[in-house]
């Protein structure tokens, strides 16, 4: 399969607090042709790649190729149906919208034109940001107490499961310094899943029809794949859901003795999107600034530092708890010592309608995962003046966030390189005991698979190259000793489960299986020892056109400070491999067979006499399946593949053009030229930093 990240199983319970009592962009004309079949090699002139950039940038910017809604906000994939992390095509992510931004960023590299840039981001502010309308009752929300307890299960039959007043949750150090810092109490910080064309029909707040529309999924525990979710809006009125008036709150959770449901909004944040929109923005400002044009970007500049003051909620545990955590009574947090300094996997904000009340509730996470740490992002936050939140103590929580992150990645890494999955202050998303011998990092348990099981959530490769590209840019950046010493590592390890051949074709990891566990408990006055019992193997292969992308851009950035050519030399390989085979009329991609698409006809739990509606139409109860609640799947232009397939006939195949991976692709093609540009003699000569 193309993308084993098909799951964003965030786990969160983000209903708890429902509980308490009381303009397309146009198409930049630029005359370049594709440079298809032409392969280039390090010792040649390399403007081809920058071509290629411009050529690629292109496709994606032409409404006619399908990447932008009528509104101008980028699409998963030009293709509606595909089930992944979102479940539909035509849904977009906070990750999507990360992406655009690095995209348009590059480009202003590439031309000396920011007006992409701050278009994009624009969009982002309109889009995907919650204007106060949309999270009105914060100023109800009590740091002192900030989220009553629901448990997680690792099944899904557990669920709805019982809120529990009596556990006692930490205090919330960061809202009162926030709303001193920016005059507000709302959060600055984007909803990770937006229905872009109101696909499911829960339009702005119950209206029906506004697009786009706020909409969420995942709610109940590890085993949650994208199969048995019960998409549901983040505005929740009644409007639909469980016919006995609870919307789909009871679904997920019980009030707590004298609780009740009440109407709310309640958004999950994607820490990784947020990091690379501001790694995004560390770029836009380096590339403006050597331009002179470092003003015509301040205003976004300023909002990515902004952002980066409120993803410090990431860097907590869910509900603020003390590190080392293994019973719901362990204790309660006070100032910063709930904290991980590492991205966790989400954060989460919401309220009630004003109509219900006026309370608020946030919470952090939990887990930490390798693939979502951005050491560039961190470094930035701390120690570029332009990028530091305003915040009195937010560039020091970054700096201790940069340098725990390093020893994260030191403390998980296998004996053959790659990075093992994570950790986790909350064993089974219940504050529960992990396994006996199982290592801590600053007291957080071991966890080969944090937040997800299905399929466990570090078989990606895509995480290993999407984790090691920021440290990549990072050690380009700083030429930090631990960056390259993690990097010099990984970097053998992936290319040795690298192919290239000699007749144009390719292959890079695709799943991987891990085994054994980490050397040490890593404590503050550890230092880095062999994770001898630490293992990994590629268990299959892939072309995936994105992954290929990621990994060409981590050799990219390490060659270029590192001097190591070979790993240029395998990066440019590998981009000229996948355009001269993949290159189509709208982009690059290459075919997937999805067998897993057996599974349209999959059971999603719905507990035995909880019955509803969606706003598709579609009846909710015991009976339902993944495609009984989508209906308007067997309307889509591909169906009949599906539908084939499900009547016993061959898995579907097809050409998915993923938002997130022609930007990168497009990106890995202007960096060949960016870190290494062509001498007037077109002999490239590395950038000096």
């Amino acid at each position: 399969m193309n993308r084993k990240r098909i799951l964003r199983t965030a786990s969160l319970g983000l209903v708890m607090l429902a509980l308490l009592v009381g303009g397309v962009l146009g198409l930049q004309q630029l005359a370049i042709t594709r440079a298809a079949n032409q392969s280039t090699s390090a010792a040649q002139a390399t403007s081809v790649y920058t071509q290629r950039f411009l050529t690629l940038y292109n496709e994606i910017k032409n409404p006619a190729n399908g990447y932008f809604s009528s509104q101008g906000i980028p699409y998963h994939s030009v293709e509606t149906l595909i089930v992944e992390a979102p479940d539909y095509g035509h849904e977009t992510t906070s990750e999507t919208f990360s992406f655009w931004i690095w995209l348009e960023a590059t480009y202003g590299e590439v031309t000396g034109n920011w007006q992409p840039f701050i278009n994009a981001w624009q969009t982002m502010d309109k889009y995907m940001i919650p204007a106060h309308a949309d999270q009105p009752t914060n100023s109800g929300y009590n740091p002192s107490s900030p989220a009553q307890y629901a448990p997680e299960s690792p099944n899904i039959t557990d669920y709805p499961t019982q809120l529990d007043s009596s556990v006692p949750v930490g205090q919330d150090p960061l809202f009162n310094e926030l709303q001193q810092t920016y005059g507000t109490p709302d959060i600055y910080g984007m909803p990770w899943l937006l229905d872009t064309d109101n696909w499911y029909g829960y339009g702005h707040c119950g209206d029906g029809t506004t697009k786009p529309s706020y909409i969420n999924s995942y709610q109940r525990g590890s085993s949650e794949s994208v199969w048995k979710t019960v998409v549901h809006p983040e505005c929740e009125t009644f409007t639909w859901g469980s016919n006995d008036g609870t919307g789909f709150l009871s679904l997920f959770n019980k009030p707590a003795p004298g609780g009740s449901y009440q109407q709310q909004w309640r958004y999950t944040d994607a820490p990784d999107a947020d990091a690379r929109t501001i790694q995004a923005a560390y770029w836009a400002y380096t590339w403006a600034s050597a331009q002179g044009q470092a003003s015509t970007i301040s205003a976004q500049i300023a909002e990515a530092a902004k952002m980066g003051d409120y993803l410090r909620y990431s860097l907590f545990d869910k509900y603020f708890k003390t590190m080392g955590c293994q019973s719901p009574s362990c204790p309660a947090g006070s100032g910063k010592n709930s904290a991980t300094y590492l991205l966790g996997w989400y954060y989460a904000w919401g309220g009630a309608l004003p109509s219900a009340g006026n309370w608020a509730w946030r919470i952090g996470s939990s887990s930490a995962h390798q693939g979502y740490q951005n050491p560039l992002a961190a470094w930035a936050l701390s120690n570029v003046p332009a990028l530091e939140p305003k915040s009195p103590t937010a560039p020091s929580d970054w700096a201790t966030s940069l340098q725990r992150q390093l020893q994260f990645y030191q403390w998980l890494q296998s004996a053959e390189g790659a990075i093992a999955g994570g950790a986790t202050n909350s064993w089974d998303g219940h504050y529960g005991t992990p396994p006996a011998g199982d290592p801590t990092f600053y007291g957080m348990a071991y966890d080969w698979e944090p937040v997800y099981h299905d399929p466990p959530s570090n078989n990606w490769f895509g995480f290993q190259a999407w984790s090691m590209e920021r440290l990549a840019e990072y050690y380009y950046v700083t030429g930090n000793a631990t960056a390259k010493s993690i990097l010099d590592k990984w970097v053998a390890w992936a290319k040795s489960v690298t192919t290239v051949n000699s007749n144009g074709t390719y292959s890079i990891p695709s799943t991987l299986n891990w085994s054994g566990q980490p050397s040490q408990n890593w404590t503050a006055n550890s230092t880095p020892v062999p994770n001898t019992n630490l293992h990994v193997t590629v268990v299959d292969t892939t072309t995936d056109v994105g992954v290929t992308a990621a990994l060409a851009k981590t050799l990219l950035f390490y060659a270029a400070k590192s001097g190591d050519t070979s790993s240029r030399t395998l990066a440019q390989t590998l981009l000229d491999d996948m355009w001269n085979n993949y290159s189509d009329s709208i982009g690059v991609s290459n075919p997937e067979t999805r067998t897993d698409y057996n599974q349209f006809n999959d059971s999603v739990y719905i507990p035995s006499g909880w019955t509803g509606r969606n706003a598709q139409g579609a009846t909710l109860n015991s009976s339902t399946t993944f495609l009984t609640e989508r209906p308007k799947y067997t309307q889509d232009p591909n169906w009949p593949k599906v539908q084939a397939y499900l009547n016993g006939g061959p898995a579907p195949t097809f050409n998915y053009h993923r938002f997130w991976a022609q930007a990168d692709i497009a990106m890995a093609m202007a960096d060949v030229d960016i870190l290494f540009p062509p001498s007037s003699s077109g002999t490239p000569t590395p950038t000096a930093t």
